[in-house]
């Protein structure tokens, strides 16, 4: 395996990022972002977010869905695999995009050594929060994570409400071109500072 890049946006209130089933904005910024980063790349994702995912947008992506479910059925079984554990990905050549929900991240920035991301894009929401039915799901606990183990090495990249910084772990080897490549997208069309 080469690189592990989790990725998320989250509010700048309260690190939410997400309400019940749903994510309590509607930002066509940080949607294209997300598909434009995660696009041609290997995704993990627990069984929430990816049947929160537009199919259209995943149909024809290689992507890992976590669940203890082994019976859980995929839109596209010859490119989407249940698993139930990492230990499932430890031979996986492909980089690994993560795309939540919390659990998921918490149990990468958490889990084994092997598969802690080298790289986190952190995507900022700035603007209000819809009012949902449901429980507030936030990052908090990955957020002390990120602060002790890993450096911002990026400007921010503002697009809409959404304010957005790369982040590489301390002491890590990170691919160039994986890293470049992320940057790339995120400064497209971005106001920088």
């Amino acid at each position: 395996m080469s690189s592990v890049v989790l990725m998320w946006c989250r509010s700048k209130q309260e690190n939410v990022i997400g309400i019940g089933a749903d994510i309590p904005w509607n930002e066509p910024e940080d949607k294209k972002n997300f598909i434009d980063v995660v696009a041609n790349q290997t995704m993990v994702m627990g069984r929430k977010t990816y049947e929160s995912m537009e199919q259209k947008n995943i149909e024809n992506q290689k992507i890992y869905v976590m669940s203890f479910d082994k019976k859980y059925e995929v839109c596209n079984p010859c490119l989407h695999k249940v698993i139930s554990s990492q230990k499932e990905l430890k031979d996986e050549e492909d980089d690994l995009y993560i795309a939540g929900g919390s659990y998921i991240y918490e149990l990468f920035l958490k889990g084994k050594e092997s598969l802690k991301p080298q790289i986190i894009v952190d995507c900022v929401y700035e603007g209000e929060i819809m009012n949902l039915d449901g429980e507030k799901i936030t990052i908090d606990n990955c957020m002390g994570v990120i602060e002790k183990a890993y450096r911002r090495i990026s400007l921010f990249y503002k697009k809409g409400n959404v304010t957005s910084s790369v982040w590489v772990k301390k002491g890590e080897f990170v691919e160039q071109s994986v890293l470049k490549r992320i940057i790339r997208i995120l400064e497209n069309g971005a106001e920088v500072f």
